[in-house]
């Protein structure tokens, strides 16, 4: 997971991870920070997680949490979103698969809001994922380490690390999983739904056409 000041978040977001599995054994959880001046440390040392601090950068971070991990399953997780009780006996399932050692599980996306803007929002997500098979990184990803490394893991992009990865899974190895993935709605609350999104659309746009990442992150900033 990686965080840069997500103190407001960490804790609802580790909740469902740092419960005991079935056989009583407790889950590798990496917290890979960029740099925080918040409380995010003390909640994630709080719950037992593993601590790795290095540069600041999404794509940066998760290559850095990744290579502490000593899992051979990984699962990526934005500090902001929170699984569904049920996601670990799902992804249990997914994993007992063996066909599923060369796919990847990404979760269902909703926001922690009810309103109606929201759940338009949600719509067009499912709509990307079902016709262009583009999940975001807040969808959180499940892959073997074998195929994660197989695919030369993340790039140290600042920004659109999530969809060049996703990119070179490819969409026929890309299963959507029934648990959700609840994201805070603080920033589209704040920007307004349709603003955020078209911001958002608009700077895939620019990646897809070519545009340094480097610049889109400081329009994202």
């Amino acid at each position: 997971m990686p965080t840069l000041n997500a103190a407001p978040y960490l804790a609802r977001s580790l909740a469902p991870l740092v419960r005991p599995v079935m056989d009583g054994r407790v889950r590798e959880v990496i917290i890979s920070d960029g740099g925080s001046n918040d409380d995010t440390r003390a909640i994630a040392d709080g719950v037992g997680a593993t601590f790795v601090e290095g540069a600041r950068g999404r794509g940066i971070q998760l290559i850095a949490g990744a290579a502490a991990a000593r899992s051979p399953w990984l699962l990526f997780l934005h500090a902001d979103t929170a699984l569904d009780e049920s996601w670990s006996e799902e992804a249990a399932r997914f994993i007992a698969r063996p066909d599923h050692h060369e796919r990847a599980g990404v979760f269902r996306f909703a926001f922690d809001d009810e309103a109606p803007a929201a759940k338009r929002a949600e719509w067009w997500v499912g709509l990307r994922n079902n016709i262009f098979k583009l999940p975001y990184g807040d969808q959180g990803l499940l892959i073997s380490r074998g195929f994660y490394d197989a695919l030369g893991g993340y790039k140290a992009l600042p920004l659109m690390e999530d969809v060049d990865f996703v990119r070179r899974i490819g969409g026929g190895r890309l299963a959507l999983l029934r648990a959700r993935a609840v994201t805070s709605a603080d920033k589209y609350r704040r920007d307004g739904y349709g603003a955020r999104a078209r911001r958002n659309l608009w700077l895939l746009a620019r990646y897809l056409m070519g545009a340094d990442p480097a610049d889109l992150a400081k329009s994202y900033d």
